[in-house]
């Protein structure tokens, strides 16, 4: 698996399963055991999922070494603060019986908890107990605010990011602060596989909508880690290494932005 260098050092891979809206249990496990069985090195998840169990037992159970494998899990918003964080990451490593993370993420910026708990997040970088810290659904003026009390910055932010929600103006952002973006429904949670022009590009290279969008990230320098317990779509979304898109493809990708979300705004959440 092609892997990117994040600003600490940290190397990370730029395809990874995510595992959003998949329960605990049976099909998970197996999700996590095949996706690793065909090359994904990465796997995301968060607290608020509720599947951290099952996403670590998977892990244990691929049969590939530890360190060779990068995880991914999110704080939730109600666990924000310095010593909330610090547990709450405890109790995510008891979950998925793991000894460290690669990265760890705060899930929303919620306004006047974040800062404490990147305190926390920084003292568990410097601890060794994680290998690299970062920001979710976090917009230039979060990053901004963060900027003014942090000794470390996010090495991530992982953003809804889709042909439709392009976000050029964050990704910009975050490239002039060494900040990799990574993309979550990166495939608009299945709404955008009938698009006309899409398919029309997706035919051009004998390839699926899906894997068209996925390699329209990569090609951006956006890691991306769709989600799917399917072994044939997780097969699938991995096959996108073997072809390249034109410049004038990437040009009619992003000219379907509409600035249109699936999920809530960071701006306005409520939760």
């Amino acid at each position: 698996m092609k892997t990117v260098k994040l600003a600490n050092g940290t190397n990370m891979p730029v395809l990874g399963l995510g595992v959003f809206k998949v329960e605990e249990g049976a099909e998970l496990v197996s999700a996590v055991k095949e996706a690793i069985r065909l090359g994904y090195r990465s796997i995301d998840t968060a607290a608020i999922y509720g599947n951290e169990v099952s996403t670590g037992q998977g892990i244990r159970e691929s049969g590939v070494p530890r360190e060779d494998l990068f995880i991914t899990s999110k704080v939730w918003n109600a666990d924000l603060g310095y010593e909330e964080t610090l547990t709450a990451f405890d109790e995510t490593l008891h979950k998925m019986e793991l000894d460290y993370l690669d990265l760890y993420l705060i899930h929303w910026p919620v306004e006047g908890k974040y800062i404490d708990a990147w305190r926390a997040f920084e003292k568990l970088y410097k601890d060794g107990r994680i290998r690299a810290i970062g920001v979710s659904n976090f917009q230039i003026h979060h990053l901004e605010t963060l900027k003014k009390t942090a000794t470390i910055m996010p090495v991530i932010n992982q953003i809804e990011l889709h042909p439709q929600l392009t976000q050029k103006e964050l990704i910009a952002y975050c490239a002039e602060n060494n900040i990799r973006v990574e993309a979550w429904s990166p495939l608009m949670q299945g709404g955008l596989l009938d698009n006309p022009v899409l398919q029309e590009i997706a035919a051009h290279h004998n390839k699926s909508v899906a894997q068209v969008i996925l390699r329209w990230d990569l090609q951006n320098g956006i890691i991306v880690i769709p989600k799917s317990t399917k072994a044939h779509r997780i097969a699938e979304n991995m096959d996108i290494f073997d072809f390249a898109l034109t410049p004038e493809e990437l040009t009619q990708i992003d000219a379907l932005n509409q600035n249109l979300r699936v999920e809530p705004d960071p701006d306005n959440i409520d939760f």
